[in-house]
């Protein structure tokens, strides 16, 4: 059966998203067929369509939610009608990270989810937040497991503690409903005044507006009293990272996720010896986490928040807007 799909021709760009049609087979031994409802649109997302010089003909993003229509032998995770969100490394499904690339990667090594129906391993998915909408079960994969991994799994985050979050883009905006639904203080970040306001009715205890405190690590060492958070999800890269050391406490955390404002710095390390920071990259989690962030979600009733939706053949605009800068949370696109 063919459907619609929307390819990166090379040599890439967002000029060269086109739609076409692929055919999809039957489910064998341990696979499941999902007809494909939504994605959503991620910075990983932006970087693969936007790569100069890409030499095979690749379906983008990363994220994908719809129902299972079909099921192969041996499968009894999954049934017809079940709604399913996919993971973000199909081939990681517990214990430590064992990869550094991105080659097992939907929409980037492999095939993505920009189409109409997808046949893959079961591994490729689990079970969806119960009432979610496809495009709301499409935010996790990668926004949503990032932040989970960043609090709870590399930062082992417990009530009471502080959690800073830079800017509104999916992950930080997940960091701070995750850590407010586990009873934690945050302190946001934003250059944009309609921003701060809309973070602070999301529960964000203290807000920061960057451009007008461009010193504003001593600013959030401040607000707590000059000790620094417990937990910086640090999403910018070598532009943010001195500020977030200065404002991180003395043995604190700093998940270290994007590189938003460049991946080249010229760093003062002492600083890090000095207060003794423990510095963790991470790239999303497991299937593991998957499950677990899912079922926290189940019980504490998290819903995303999305800033626009995209019709599939608008793919293209959709990554304009995204680069604009003007979105708060997650951009979805409705397939």
């Amino acid at each position: 059966m063919l459907t619609n799909t929307i390819y990166l021709e090379p040599p890439g760009g967002l000029d060269h998203l086109m739609p076409g049609h692929a055919e999809t087979r039957e489910p064998g031994p341990g696979e499941i067929t999902v007809r494909i409802h939504a994605s959503s649109l991620n910075y990983h997302d932006f970087g693969v369509v936007s790569r100069p010089g890409m030499a095979v003909r690749r379906i983008p993003m990363s994220d994908g939610a719809g129902v299972v229509t079909a099921t192969g032998p041996g499968v009894s995770e999954f049934s017809i009608g079940d709604s399913v969100v996919s993971t973000f490394f199909p081939t990681w499904l517990d214990g430590e990270p064992a990869l550094s690339d991105f080659a097992t990667v939907p929409g980037d090594g492999i095939d993505g989810f920009a189409r109409e129906m997808v046949t893959a391993s079961t591994t490729a998915f689990t079970h969806a937040p119960a009432g979610y909408s496809h495009a709301e079960a499409a935010t996790l994969t990668t926004a949503g497991l990032t932040a989970w991994r960043a609090l709870f799994v590399d930062g082992a985050l417990k009530p009471g503690e502080t959690v800073l979050v830079l800017g509104t883009g999916g992950v930080s905006i997940f960091a701070l409903q995750f850590a407010k639904m586990a009873g934690a203080t945050v302190i946001a970040t934003s250059s944009s005044g309609d921003k701060l306001a809309r973070l602070r009715s999301l529960g964000a205890d203290h807000v920061i507006n960057y451009k007008n405190d461009p010193q504003w690590g001593n600013a959030v060492r401040a607000l707590t009293g000059g000790t620094g958070v417990d937990h910086v999800l640090e999403v910018g890269g070598a532009g943010t990272l001195e500020q977030s050391a200065t404002a991180v406490r003395t043995g604190g955390h700093v998940a270290v996720i994007g590189v938003l404002s460049g991946a080249d710095s010229v760093f003062n390390f002492r600083q890090i010896l000095r207060k003794q920071l423990r510095i963790t990259g991470l790239l999303v989690g497991s299937r593991q986490h998957q499950f677990d962030m899912v079922r926290a979600i189940n019980a504490n009733g998290l819903r995303p928040v999305i800033d626009r939706h995209f019709p599939l053949l608008e793919i293209a605009e959709a990554f304009r807007y995204q680069a604009s800068g003007q979105h708060f949370g997650k951009i979805a696109l409705d397939i």
